[in-house]
């Protein structure tokens, strides 16, 4: 292990190599031996530290804050009934009204038939068919 490593570990995990993570402990623990005025300075430094931030504590919050906190949060409002069916009544409609002008617009567009020349298409139509077998029965 390199020593600014070392460094970088203590000042991260604090001055008690057993706090430290398992894959780096036996590195630390060579390094503490071959070096050990460096790491000694190093681990006693980042101790006075640890000793430093394990007399501080956080001081509660008072009633007075806790009070403004509660009042100030948004208060949730009751939707109107009449708004669960006006959004989807309001899409019908719109439906509905695209759907007319579609048939509008269509038949606006379309060609107008033209008259044929004969002028009686009934009677031109049923030249064609066969109606000999029909009865006239009624």
């Amino acid at each position: 292990m390199r020593k600014d490593r070392f460094e970088e570990l203590a000042q991260a995990y604090g001055g008690d190599i057993a706090r430290w993570p398992l894959e780096v402990r036996d590195a630390a623990a060579l390094l503490v031996a071959e070096e050990p005025t460096f790491t000694q300075a190093v681990l006693a430094d980042a101790g006075r530290l640890d000793v430093a931030l394990e007399g501080w504590a956080r001081a509660p919050a008072s009633a007075a804050l806790v009070d403004r906190i509660v009042a100030g949060r948004p208060v949730a409002r009751r939707r109107p009934v009449w708004r669960g069916w006006l959004a989807p009544a309001g899409l019908g409609a719109a439906l509905a009204a695209a759907c007319a002008a579609g048939v509008i617009v269509g038949a606006q567009v379309s060609p107008t038939p033209t008259p044929t020349d004969s002028g009686d298409t009934v009677a031109s139509v049923s030249a064609d068919l066969d109606i000999s077998g029909l009865s006239e029965e009624v």
